[in-house]
């Protein structure tokens, strides 16, 4: 039998490739992270001003992970978060309640991915290769052969794809994708404001695309601090990238009915297009994709990273198990297990977001009633709205152990 590098390689060192090689090395599993870019360069503020919304679930597997300092010392917890259509008054509204753990927490990308990086670095079942180009990656029934253009060649029983929703290796490996562009664009930046957030997550539908408002901790100076993902149209992109400051808290503020009160944007603005896509299968001979190279879906319900996180538990359970058992982890029964546990949550999600940013797109009268009478209901209805909740926190369906807060 050939002499493996690793048991795993892992392409793609971002934030969920990145979890992935910890989890493993976690449970004694081997990897080889590469990555094109330079990664020290995507801590740096000018870099990435996103940040996400990390589930409760997921928090629950970074902690195990040991790496609840940077939630605990950095990290927002999102107690209530609140749905309108616009600013009429009838909303729906889900609390974490007290003495009951946050529906999640806002955090920086930047500080989570320094915070990764460390724990990676320090990790002595990690090889951390960036930057880096792939010449070739090559499988067969016997392994994975990645092939760099410096002229290293490694060898491992299974390859993982975590290279984006622009995928090479999911392209290279001929699997197909159902995808779509949005006619819309985010725009996100950050803000402080003199009103406090209260911990309050807030989605604001509007017909030409929705307004979320994400607590943040406070600025250096004390003041309340919030992200803004703000779906514009993508007729209007270029002009959007063009707001000055003052403008664009004009614009913020209109939207918000000065709930916030004073508004300063306090981050430079970036435009992003969104699209959607699914991938048709998850894996590949000696191949298994992970996040967005298998799926990629609408902010409006801030999922996206949450659903890589999800994979990554399930993935280093599954892949744990095969190891401690003997078993071939590039093997199709294995990698079938993976995509069994992942391909009907992700497509639920899928569905959903898709389907709430078609509905309350619809423009006119008649279709915002309707939204309207569809979130009283939902308001008054425990176990629909339970439903949502848990879809939040990412607690539905069978969870790994790391979404519990445990190792395998």
């Amino acid at each position: 039998m050939q002499k493996m590098d690793a048991d795993v390689i892992i392409i793609g060192g971002g934030l969920v490739g990145a979890t992935l090689a910890l989890a493993l090395a976690r449970h004694d599993v081997s990897s080889i992270v590469v990555d094109a870019q330079d990664l020290d360069a995507t801590t740096l503020p000018a870099f990435d001003g996103r940040a996400s919304a990390v589930a409760s679930a997921s928090q629950r597997m970074l902690r195990a992970l040991g790496l609840g300092d940077i939630l605990d010392q950095n990290g927002c917890p999102i107690r209530a978060i609140r749905v309108t259509d616009g600013m009429h008054p009838q909303f729906l509204h889900f609390d974490a309640g007290d003495g009951n753990e946050p529906l999640g927490t806002m955090l920086e990308n930047r500080l989570l991915r320094i915070a990764l990086l460390r724990a990676v670095r320090e990790c002595a079942d990690v090889t951390l290769l960036a930057p880096v180009t792939v010449a070739s990656l090559d499988r067969d029934d016997h392994a994975a052969t990645l092939r760099l253009t410096d002229g290293r060649v490694f060898r491992a029983a299974l390859a993982v794809a975590c290279d984006g929703r622009r995928s090479a290796t999911r392209e290279a490996a001929g699997i197909p994708i159902a995808q779509w562009q949005y006619p819309h664009a985010a725009l996100i930046t950050m803000v402080a404001h003199t009103v406090p957030h209260g911990n309050v997550a807030c989605e604001l539908f509007y017909p030409q695309g929705p307004l979320a408002l994400l607590p943040m901790v406070d600025t250096d100076d004390g003041r309340p601090r919030t992200a803004i993902v703000w779906t514009v149209d993508g007729k209007h992109m270029a002009a959007a990238k063009k707001l000055g400051p003052k403008q664009l808290a004009a614009e913020i503020a209109a939207r918000c009915d000065g709930t916030m009160g004073d508004i300063e944007v306090i981050a430079p603005q970036t435009v992003w297009p969104l699209g959607f896509h699914h991938a048709a299968r998850y894996t590949d001979n000696r191949l298994l994709l992970v996040g967005d190279s298998a799926h990629g879906i609408h902010p409006i319900a801030g999922q996206g990273l949450n659903m890589g996180f999800r994979d990554v538990a399930a993935a280093a359970e599954v892949l744990t198990n095969a190891a401690r058992a003997g078993l071939d982890l590039g093997s199709a029964d294995v990698l079938a297990q993976v995509s069994a546990w992942r391909r009907f949550d992700n497509s639920l999600v899928c569905a959903v977001t898709d389907g709430l940013n078609r509905l309350f797109g619809v423009p006119g009268a008649a279709p915002s009633r309707v939204r309207r009478l569809g979130l009283s209901a939902v308001e008054r209805m425990p176990p629909l709205k339970r439903f949502f909740m848990d879809q939040a926190r990412g607690e539905t369906g069978k969870l790994p152990a790391l979404l519990k807060g445990e190792l395998v």
